[in-house]
């Protein structure tokens, strides 16, 4: 588990590191929010595609091969994105990188349930989120400074660190799954719409929507504050990655140290009907945000409420299930990964239109939702 989770805090560092330099990339290209939005949109299309594939193939041929392939999807992907010269090259790298790097998560937190029993596990995919969240933080600052020399020299050193990663894995991380546990008849499925749709009839069905509605707004967020932030302040790398740190630790401090916490004494409704308002205020907020410490008070205030709704309406889809717990969490992450996919096409539209709209439309989304769940609450 040791060598798992330091594997995931260098390989999510590498990814973290591209994040605050792609939109000066596309930038650089003639691109506008447009391609921006449905560049982030292909790679989750990707992820909700492939996802369930590779946690079945990684049932059937083991789970260090799975994590291999998507250590090195990843590298393959930002050596594309180094050397890419067209707008077509950067759609490429991004169906690449959702396709198979979309192996290594469900492989990583297959591993964990392996190695771990029933009593430890839960604290086993907590160290797999806090090593994704490591990665994370560490990685926008990075790759800030990088780009100070040249905006591809990120993507080269992400690479690097997707090769350092594979070698790890595969010198120094054992098998979890022996050949006598493997399901040799495993079915492969993509995606099932029918399966997703039938889930809203279910008690979880508040849960789902808000998981999905939470996705949402934060991706029309973290999606185009790069482009934003280039048109408005004519920031650069370093001000936009040093802005993405502070947003992964405030999201951290928000999962780590806020939710539990609220939910205990709340509830799940009432930690989510504070999130929604909140998230309603925050983007208000970034809108009226004019100067970095503003802009960074601002982006902390809006990011530590939205992260709320991701745990909370988790551990509402966990007690009103009436399905296996982890094929509840399964369709919980279809729903997120339909956030991921909509959120950034619809502020990259709006983007181009006006700078101010996705923050507006986001306000005014989280608003509206606030006020649904106050009135269903008191029927």
């Amino acid at each position: 588990m040791r060598i798992l989770f330091f594997s995931l805090v260098i390989v999510m560092m590498g990814y973290g590191i591209a994040m605050p330099v792609l939109p000066f990339y596309i930038e650089s290209m003639g691109g506008k929010g447009i391609h921006y939005g449905l560049l982030i949109t292909s790679y989750g299309v990707m992820q909700l595609l492939f996802a369930p594939v590779w946690g079945s193939l990684s049932d059937r041929y083991g789970r260090k091969p799975i994590l291999l392939i998507g250590m090195i999807g990843l590298g393959m992907a930002m050596l594309l994105l180094a050397v890419s010269t067209k707008l077509w090259m950067l759609y490429i790298a991004q169906l690449l990188s959702g396709g198979l790097s979309s192996a290594a998560i469900p492989a990583a937190q297959a591993y964990a349930s392996d190695s771990t029993d029933e009593e430890e596990r839960g604290g086993a995919m907590g160290k797999i989120g806090g090593a994704i969240g490591v990665g994370m933080v560490l990685g926008p600052g990075v790759g800030g400074l990088l780009a100070s020399t040249s905006l591809a020299t990120p993507f080269y050193i992400a690479a690097g660190f997707c090769v350092l990663t594979f070698f790890i894995i595969l010198i120094w991380l054992p098998e979890s799954l022996g050949k006598e546990h493997r399901c040799q008849a495993t079915e492969i499925k993509f995606m099932q719409v029918k399966g997703l749709w039938q889930a809203l009839r279910t008690p979880m069905k508040f849960g789902l929507i808000v998981v999905f509605v939470g996705i949402f707004g934060q991706t029309i967020f973290s999606s185009i504050f790069g482009l934003y932030a280039i048109e408005r302040f004519n920031y650069g790398p370093e001000q936009v990655g040093a802005i993405l740190m502070a947003m992964a630790v405030m999201y951290a401090l928000a999962q780590g140290l806020l939710v539990g916490p609220m939910t205990k004494k709340f509830g799940e409704r009432k930690t989510i009907q504070f999130a929604l308002l909140g998230g309603a205020i925050g983007f208000g907020l970034i809108l009226l945000a004019n100067t970095l410490v503003t802009v960074l008070l601002a982006m902390g205030t809006f990011i530590l409420l939205v992260a709320l709704l991701k745990p909370s309406s988790l551990s509402y889809i966990s007690k009103h299930t009436t399905m296996s717990k982890g094929k509840a969490m399964g369709i919980a992450e279809s729903y997120m990964s339909l956030g991921r996919i909509i959120g950034p096409l619809w502020a990259g539209m709006l983007l181009d239109f006006n700078v101010f709209l996705p923050f507006i439309s986001g306000a005014l989304f989280f608003l509206v939702v606030f006020m649904v769940v106050m009135v269903k609450s008191r029927n």
